[in-house]
């Protein structure tokens, strides 16, 4: 697999972290998607996920392109295993200028209907682990680059609620938790931004179970003011963007790419995105 992708300003020789970097088989996730485009660029890229083997096929792409990459795995729930991650990037390559993380689950359902064990598990997955590799990457890029960027991944759910209760909230606590660190740490160097996706056909939605039918696929690419399906490259681009000198001037915003979803009426749906 050879992908002929220009270099971005600001990429080449930097030191990123993806965390959620691996996939299913050869499928493109949004955190794989991210890697390769990062490492095609020039910078070299620590692939985290919790399953090695899938980190390590995201890492296997990425060489057979000729970029550099290593694979790492982890419990980024323990704070101890983010510092691990850190620590495993910057004594490998001597610096870290980029985080993308891309870490979160879903669920389905009000707060009638969800456990609070649910509510606890999806608020320690798609916040708090952002909170914790957050806090140990910021030390090292100030330490050993002098600035940085940092990439959240939300969800338009975030902005247009549709019954699914508790991953709404988690990804709405990241936009705010976007939005701090970007005032909290601008002075600094470090740019923070969010990244929320739209419905992309992504291995996270084709692997369970036996995945969307085309009608459902359908449907989805219908709800876009496009009339295009999503995919993990267009949140992989978003990624390498918000990292790039292009972004210079960008800081605790939130990037919509949902092919304009969120421009049309909403609907009562259940639906992951």
């Amino acid at each position: 697999m050879t992908f002929q992708i220009p270099d971005d300003p600001g990429l080449r020789d930097k030191v990123a972290i993806v965390a959620g970097g691996g996939a299913v088989g050869d499928g493109i996730g949004n955190g794989r998607a991210a890697s390769i485009l990062l490492a095609n660029a020039g910078t070299r890229v620590l692939v985290v996920d919790a399953d090695l083997a899938l980190a390590e096929r995201t890492v296997a792409m990425i060489r057979e392109a000729g970029g550099t990459a290593e694979a790492h795995s982890g419990d980024l729930t323990k704070p101890a295993e983010c510092k691990r991650m850190v620590e495993a990037a910057v004594d490998r390559w001597g610096r870290l200028d980029f985080l993308d993380n891309n870490i979160g689950i879903s669920s389905k359902g009000t707060v009638v209907d969800e456990p609070q064990e649910t509510w606890q598990r999806m608020m320690q997955v798609n916040v708090e682990v952002m909170f914790l590799t957050a806090k140990h990457a910021i030390p090292a890029m100030k330490q050993t680059a002098g600035r940085g960027a940092i990439v959240n991944i939300s969800s338009i759910s975030a902005l247009r609620p549709r019954g699914l209760t508790i991953y709404t909230t988690t990804k709405a606590a990241v936009i705010g938790l976007t939005q701090a660190m970007a005032v909290d740490h601008g002075r600094d160097g470090i740019r923070v931004n969010c990244v929320a996706p739209g419905p992309v056909y992504t291995p996270m939605v084709y692997a369970r179970g036996n995945g969307m039918s085309v009608e459902a696929r359908d449907a989805r690419r219908k709800a876009s003011t496009l009339g295009v399906e999503g995919t993990g490259w267009d949140i992989g681009h978003a990624v390498r963007f918000l990292m790039s000198d292009h972004a210079r001037y960008i800081t605790g915003q939130v990037l919509v790419v949902d092919g304009g979803v969120t421009l049309q009426a909403p609907e009562r749906e259940s639906r992951n995105e």
